[in-house]
């Protein structure tokens, strides 16, 4: 347990591994903060190459959460799951379910929600299990693909980048690579499309490509990740794994303005800085991303469309916002806005110190 510590060293209070020999279960379920209330975030189901490497992964996305669920204005802390192993071959009702009875067995501390790996029709099967699990279909009672308003809300933290970095919104004529057009990147191309951008993309999935060329015949393709951070881009949008961002990346990249999908981007501590130094700005990941998340988290007070909509256009604002607060203190985006994110954890947390009748 932690206690009063809010800050990207600040330990996580729970860590949790699952195994179900029976159904193959095998996963990490890590609480980071609950200092703004129960911890919100999704079941990535991947085929990690060892425990270390879901680990490691389980406690960055956790504490990203937490960051997110702050900056996002939510009253709800950060936590994330990883299901260990290919989802293609492993993935089963009984492995499902079982991963629910692990959930319901925090009480309530952890709720879940879709990631890389798992969608809707997972969650309702979760949701046999536990009452702690949201991102479920329309038909049982939840939001949905929260796909949808993850991409709407990268979209407006893109304007507002763009707002910052040429007094304009607009993103007619910009030229903007998407590096992965999976769950997310395919639906971010199809507002750019909208927007009269000029859109470049790739993806190691041919058949993401197609679908992506089937719905709108003016993208160009490029054959991989490098071939796309080194084009003549305005704008470079990573929507796929993390860690996009490292030194040789930022050393070839054109682009003026990072603002993507991915969790995560900035591959170790330090990148921001190069980006800084290159005028290169940089939307933090877990501000633009956070539609999601919204989204999945309205279904906790009766899932309402329009009023998730109406808080994912607000990060238009909250990404301004960001990009003020950084020129202020003289810090890079993502610095500002882990500032804005821990000191609404602290005054939150202590505000619940607060005896109530």
């Amino acid at each position: 347990m932690t206690d009063g510590v809010f800050g990207r060293d600040g330990g996580h209070e729970q860590v949790v591994y699952c195994q179900d020999p029976q159904t193959g279960l095998k996963a990490i379920i890590a609480v980071h903060s609950t200092a703004l209330g129960p911890a919100l975030g999704g079941t990535r189901f991947y085929p990690y190459a060892s425990e270390q490497d879901a680990l490691n992964d389980v406690l960055a996305l956790s504490m990203g959460m937490s960051y997110k669920n702050a900056l996002a204005g939510l009253d709800l802390g950060g936590g994330k799951a990883v299901i260990v192993g290919d989802p293609a071959t492993v993935k089963s009702e009984a492995l499902l379910r079982a991963y629910g009875r692990f959930v319901e067995s925090l009480g309530g501390r952890y709720i879940t929600a879709c990631d890389v790996g798992t969608y809707v029709s997972d969650m309702d099967v979760i949701a046999r299990e536990t009452r702690h699990v949201t991102g479920r279909s329309r038909d049982d009672g939840g939001a949905g693909d929260s796909s949808v308003l993850t991409a709407y809300g990268v979209f407006q933290g893109m304007r507002a980048s763009a707002e910052h970095v040429w007094g304009s919104p607009e993103l007619r004529g910009r030229r903007v690579g998407v590096s992965g057009v999976g769950k997310v990147g395919h639906l971010l191309v199809g507002h750019l499309v909208e927007a009269g951008a000029e859109v470049v993309v790739t993806d190691v999935s041919e058949a993401a490509i197609d679908r992506v060329r089937a719905a709108h015949p003016s993208v160009d393709v490029v054959s991989d990740t490098a071939a796309l951070v080194a084009s003549d881009i305005d704008v470079y949008a990573p929507c796929a794994l993390g860690g996009a961002l490292d030194d040789a990346t930022v050393e070839v990249l054109r682009a003026r303005i990072v603002c993507g999908a991915a969790n995560n981007q900035l591959a170790h501590p330090g990148v921001e800085k190069l980006l800084d130094e290159r005028r290169i700005l940089f939307a933090p990941d877990y501000l633009v991303n956070s539609g999601g998340v919204i989204m999945v988290s309205d279904e906790l007070h009766g899932f309402d469309f329009e009023r998730a909509h109406r808080k994912v256009s607000a990060l238009y604002e909250t990404t301004k916002k960001v990009f003020a607060l950084a020129e202020e203190e003289g810090v890079p985006p993502v610095t500002a806005a882990d500032r804005l994110a821990e000191r609404r954890m602290a005054e939150v947390s202590r505000l619940r110190s607060i005896l109530t009748r």
